[in-house]
């Protein structure tokens, strides 16, 4: 049975000497793996839609398995990301969270749509960590460990005054920091970013100036709490980490 979807390719892999399996993160059908056959020869009607961030419209022979591409046609290819290291590495982070934290085939448009509206943010030049960061966030509401950022998870009260507790997973308020003596200290417009990140529809994204000391803190915080909560380790991120100490601004 055909079937035809419009996706983002998220992964690709060799298949033997002149195939790929090239996996799709599709708005009608989640996550799924396509066998492209003969997609690594130069003349193949696949070479230029199997390729990690293309954005197109797919047909495939569905199965109980690996479904078989039978047709494809290129949306956008992202040129602007694929051409910028730093953007390279932010997309492949991006691609290879959505990877990690989903299953095959459970649909998700919101999503897709969080998935499609960042790759066209970051072709179209915003701040790639800050939309990193909003990934990330929105990520962990998908991994079941969204932190609590509204009030203190110790007390409920909602204060002027909080850290940030891996052992609480969310804030602490003033009189109850000491219940986790490793709790962060962090900016109250780290806490604001957060809570903005959580609930904010990324198609409503505009122009956004960060302080870099702020982005800073937000990377730490993300990257502890994934560490504590989510426990996935990606060399795409070893990859950014990388990238973004040559190119700091």
């Amino acid at each position: 049975m055909l079937q035809k979807v419009e996706g983002l390719v998220i992964r690709t892999n060799d298949y033997g000497e002149t195939n790929k399996i090239v996996t799709i993160f599709t708005r009608e059908n989640g996550k799924i793996a396509l066998m492209a056959r003969g997609a690594k020869r130069p003349k193949s009607r696949f070479a230029s839609s199997a390729q990690i961030f293309v954005y197109g419209i797919f047909i495939y022979q569905s199965s109980t398995g690996i479904g078989t591409l039978s047709q494809s046609d290129v949306i956008d290819s992202f040129r602007d990301v694929r051409s910028d290291l730093k953007l390279t590495a932010h997309g492949a982070y991006i691609v290879e969270l959505i990877d990690r934290l989903t299953e095959d085939r459970e649909r998700n448009p919101f999503l897709f749509e969080l998935l499609y509206q960042t790759f066209q943010f970051l072709n179209e030049g915003l701040d790639p960590e800050i939309l990193t960061r909003i990934f990330e966030t929105k990520m962990l509401h998908v991994a079941g460990v969204t932190p609590v950022l509204t009030q203190c998870t110790s007390c409920g009260s909602e204060s002027e005054f909080y850290v940030f507790s891996m052992k609480q997973a969310g804030l602490l308020c003033g009189r109850c920091q000491y219940e986790d003596p490793n709790h962060i200290k962090v900016n109250i417009a780290v806490i604001k970013l957060l809570r903005l990140f959580q609930q904010l529809d990324i198609q409503r994204l505009g122009k956004v100036n960060v302080k870099q000391e702020t982005k800073k803190q937000l990377k730490e915080i993300l990257s502890y709490y994934y560490d504590e909560f989510v426990g996935i380790h990606l060399k795409s991120k070893r990859f950014l980490d990388q990238v973004d100490r040559l190119y700091p601004n």
